[in-house]
């Protein structure tokens, strides 16, 4: 793709089309705030930059009926969500529909370059597969703080080597194409705005439990990032004084008393202590315990499992608590690895936010699991570079 829209209508109409489908002339001009004849000059041009095709006649609104306009069928996107165990990197037609979608394990610990090596590989089997010839453009999500204008990983606590990697030119360079990176959790929340759970919500906060804790912030529609890019870093916050160790480097930290690789640990430590005959018999067989297993065992009523949870849940509640009462959100969705654990993570959290935050808060706030598992995040990253591309140049 070398066009780019020329103006902000013409990057408004294409948004549009992005987020709404093929729409007739007519119902674009109800949704813009342009003249009949400035329209038509407008998508005349769009048409010619071949960023946009005509699809078939629009019903008719009385009078001569009229072409739809789409966004142009060949448009390719690679959505890439880098998590600390697992990638999954996915095909994308201009309105974000997913049409090919790859997950493979992989540690992010093994540095940039390895994982890279693999998010290439993948992509080159989804190019093999036949769904795109090449890619227009990529968003890529990493578990760690992004500052955002460069795309490059700031210190991040579970990414040992990826300190200002410059994720973004390195790609450009490989893939031959835009790339846009951002945190991982920003880019779940926008797959949730764009096609989850919340499709209809301006202002609303995305809680991601994975083997670490972190939060989207997305107020008026458009993600918050903070003045570099660090917003939302909940795992971080301190949940107990003098508290636990944490990778970061500090004490007490949130993560350090949930997510998945805390509570793979804390499973292990019942499992050895005889306080779970369940756990016990996993870590046996296994050698290790996931949260995974945490959650199976929680399924056959172990009781100790289920305890686990529910701390980890209270916990975090806590902290999404002090949120709330700070943000007012109109929802909050609870996504991330750690979700299996399901409705006794997800009860723990309601619980406890709504008996810490004021009522004019939570009167109305639903705390609700994520729509699209997996597909978020990729969603979130195609959404992420098609905002760059159909932005004015």
């Amino acid at each position: 793709m070398t066009a780019r829209p020329a103006n902000a209508h013409q990057a408004r109409l294409l948004r549009l089309l992005r987020d709404g489908g093929p729409n007739s002339r007519a119902q674009l001009g109800d949704q813009i705030d342009l003249s009949r004849s400035k329209l038509a000059v407008e998508i005349d041009r769009l048409l010619e930059t071949g960023l946009v095709a005509a699809d078939g006649l629009a019903a008719s609104r009385g009078g001569r009926r009229s072409h739809n306009i789409r966004l142009a069928p060949g448009l390719r996107l690679l959505g890439v969500d880098i998590g600390a165990t697992s990638v999954d990197v996915a095909v994308t037609n201009a309105e974000l529909e997913i049409l090919g979608h790859l997950n493979q394990p992989m540690d992010v610990r093994e540095g940039p370059v390895a994982v890279f090596e693999q998010v290439l590989d993948m992509a080159a089997k989804l190019r093999a597969s036949g769904v795109a010839e090449g890619f227009d453009g990529a968003g890529i999500g990493v578990p760690g703080p992004v500052r955002f204008p460069e795309g490059v990983p700031v210190a991040p606590p579970i990414m040992p080597g990826w300190d200002g990697f410059p994720v973004r030119e390195a790609l450009s360079q490989e893939l031959g194409c835009p790339v846009m990176v951002d945190n991982d959790v920003n880019l779940m929340a926008m797959g949730e705005q764009h096609a989850g759970v919340a499709r209809s919500v301006k202002d609303f906060l995305c809680v991601k439990i994975g083997t670490g804790i972190g939060c989207g912030i997305v107020v008026g529609g458009e993600v918050y990032r903070g003045t570099t890019g660090s917003a939302g870093d909940i795992g971080h916050i301190q949940a107990e004084p003098d508290g636990r160790p944490c990778a970061c480097g500090n004490h007490g930290c949130l993560e350090a008393y949930f997510g998945g690789a805390a509570l793979a640990r804390d499973a292990e430590a019942a499992a050895r202590d005889g306080r779970s005959a369940e756990l016990a018999a996993r870590l046996e067989e296994m050698g290790s315990l996931a949260a995974t297993d945490v959650a199976a065992a929680a399924s056959a009523g172990d009781a100790t499992a289920l305890d686990l949870i529910r701390e980890g849940g209270t916990r975090t509640g806590q902290v999404i608590a002090g949120l709330v009462s700070f943000f007012n959100p109109g929802l909050v969705v609870i996504g991330g690895g750690v979700t299996g654990l399901g409705h006794t993570l997800l009860a723990a959290i309601r619980t406890q936010v709504y008996r810490q935050s004021l009522p004019l808060a939570t009167g109305n706030l639903p705390i609700v699991l994520g729509e699209l598992g997996p597909a978020a995040g990729v969603t979130g990253a195609a959404r992420l570079i098609s905002d760059h591309l159909f932005s004015p140049a």
